[in-house]
């Protein structure tokens, strides 16, 4: 199974795409995928942009540029409308890596352009070597690593993502995180005597670091809303039907 799929949408569709290179990954032999060109999406430095209602949560407005921001127990809701922003920068590319259940709808309805979304659904252990290669391509990426992460490991693609500018959105603990965030309660609305369709999830979003994230920041949010989107709450209604569990992720 190749490692890399880049998710495009028909030719016609596809918007002007940078200079693109191969990249040979697994040990089981050289495969290779469209990334593109280092030095053609112009990272510049600052924020990656997040969506309006995550601005308030986050001590810079924004995921600082060159950094790596840890999403405890990788809550995909939350890291998709994290890493939905990325749209409004100028080069525009994202990435996956090691998330092959990464729902593509979820992606696009949190806002996500999945005609520049590449995907390395199963890198396996080679998924640094992954990561150090797209950071000089694209301007953020999701990441699921295989296992708990050596704090070396962590420093070296650290020196990667601040030479790239590149914003690392991890699933799970990582050393050395600038910002951790969680969601701390969540619950789904639009079920009821157990048959009906979901219209959406309230959650409290954690976020702590370091700096001025230390004293930590809440928000409530509708993480999504019954368009697929994040935005924050306004009103506070009954819910049909509470989950059998609560969803429940404690901050790391």
């Amino acid at each position: 199974m190749p490692v890399f799929e880049s998710v495009f949408e028909s030719a016609a569709e596809q918007p002007e795409r940078p200079a693109l290179r191969p990249v040979a990954l697994t040990a089981a032999g050289p495969l290779t995928a469209a990334v593109p060109e280092s030095g053609q999406t112009a990272p510049g430095r600052g924020l990656v942009p997040v969506a309006p209602a995550l601005r308030e949560v986050l001590p810079d407005g924004g995921l600082r540029r060159g950094t790596a921001v840890s999403v405890a127990g990788g809550d995909a809701g939350l890291l998709l409308a994290l890493a939905a922003g990325v749209r409004e920068t100028e080069g525009g590319w994202a990435a996956a890596v090691g998330l092959p259940d990464l729902g593509l709808a979820a992606a696009e309805g949190y806002g996500l352009d999945l005609r520049r979304l590449l995907v390395a659904d199963d890198p396996g252990p080679h998924w640094p070597e992954v990561v150090s290669v797209l950071a000089g391509a694209v301007e953020l990426i999701m990441l699921r690593p295989d296992g708990p992460v050596p704090p070396k490991l962590a420093t070296r693609l650290a020196a990667v993502l601040r030479r790239s500018g590149c914003v690392l959105l991890v699933a799970g603990p990582w050393p050395g995180a600038v910002l951790r965030l969680g969601v701390r309660s969540g619950r789904w609305f639009g079920l009821g005597d157990g048959h009906g369709q979901l219209a959406g999830r309230q959650v409290e979003v954690v976020a702590e670091g370091r700096g001025s994230a230390v004293r930590g920041r809440t928000a409530r949010l509708w993480l999504p809303d019954e368009h697929g989107a994040v935005r924050p709450v306004r009103e506070q209604p009954q819910p049909v039907a509470e989950p059998a569990e609560p969803l429940v992720a404690a901050v790391v």
